[in-house]
């Protein structure tokens, strides 16, 4: 499978049950399936969150679910099949996302991980985010989380104004 197969777009709601199910297996394991197939329906309807797929042909190879707020976007989970780690997918979609995230106006991009994923917080790491709190509990009041963070822009900044070119 060669990378240049490898696609990013919106994922499509009749693809709800296969996220849901990649969540289940690679992210969730241990707590309980809290991203079911009507949570990721949700997800993708919504205007204010971003569903992306990386498709290898036409199979999902992995996902990410991203909420975007006024100044604020948060990262729900990032997902990428085994047979399709370390060829730089993940870093494609997250990429994509800060992409979308600069677009949009966002100051910061959140997200949090199991305190015990070493190999999560250094691949967020070396895409500029940073370790913001550690929250006991988070996951099922069983495991510690990670909140990370990475600063897009400064807060509360009037963005220039656009206006429509005038004919001349």
């Amino acid at each position: 499978m060669a990378d240049e197969n490898i696609t990013l777009r919106l994922a499509r709601l009749n693809e709800a049950p296969v996220i849901a199910a990649m969540s289940r297996d690679l992210i969730e394991t241990g707590l309980g399936w809290s991203w079911d197939s009507e949570r990721v329906s949700r997800a993708i309807r919504s205007r204010d969150t971003a569903v992306l797929v990386a498709c290898d042909r036409m199979r999902v190879a992995a996902f990410a679910i991203m909420y975007f707020g006024d100044e604020h976007a948060h990262l729900n989970l990032l997902a990428v099949r085994t047979s399709h780690q370390r060829r730089g997918i993940g870093k494609r979609m997250v990429n994509w996302l800060i992409e979308s995230a600069l677009t949009a106006g966002i100051a910061t991009v959140t997200l949090e991980l199991r305190a015990a994923n070493a190999g999560a917080r250094r691949f967020y790491q070396t895409l500029g985010f940073t370790d913001a709190a550690q929250i006991p509990g988070y996951y099922r009041g069983r495991e510690t989380a990670l909140r990370m963070s990475r600063t897009l822009r400064r807060a509360n900044i009037e963005l220039p104004r656009w206006s429509m070119p005038s004919k001349g």
